[in-house]
C-alpha cells in the first residue's frame, strides 16, 4: 500500500510540473500573439495611408501627355 501512494504522489507531481509547463508556454503564445497583432496593426496602418506623390524635381512630376 505504501508503494501506491508514493507512486500517487509521485503522478500528482508529474502532472503539477506538467501543467506550470503548459502555463509557461501558453503565456509566452500569448505574447508572440500580441506582438503579432501589434505588427499588422502597423502594417495595415502604414499600408491605409495616401501615398507622399513628388511635388518638386523632375522625376515624378511631369506628364507626357502626347506618348
Amino acid at each position: 500500500m505504501d508503494s501506491a501512494i508514493n507512486h500517487t504522489v509521485s503522478q500528482a507531481l508529474v502532472m503539477q510540473q506538467a501543467q506550470v509547463a503548459q502555463q509557461a508556454q501558453m503565456q509566452i503564445f500569448k505574447e508572440a500573439l500580441t506582438t503579432q497583432q501589434q505588427q499588422v496593426t502597423a502594417l495595415l496602418e502604414s499600408a491605409s495611408a495616401e501615398p507622399q506623390l513628388a511635388d518638386q524635381g523632375h522625376l515624378g512630376t511631369q506628364i507626357n501627355t502626347t506618348a
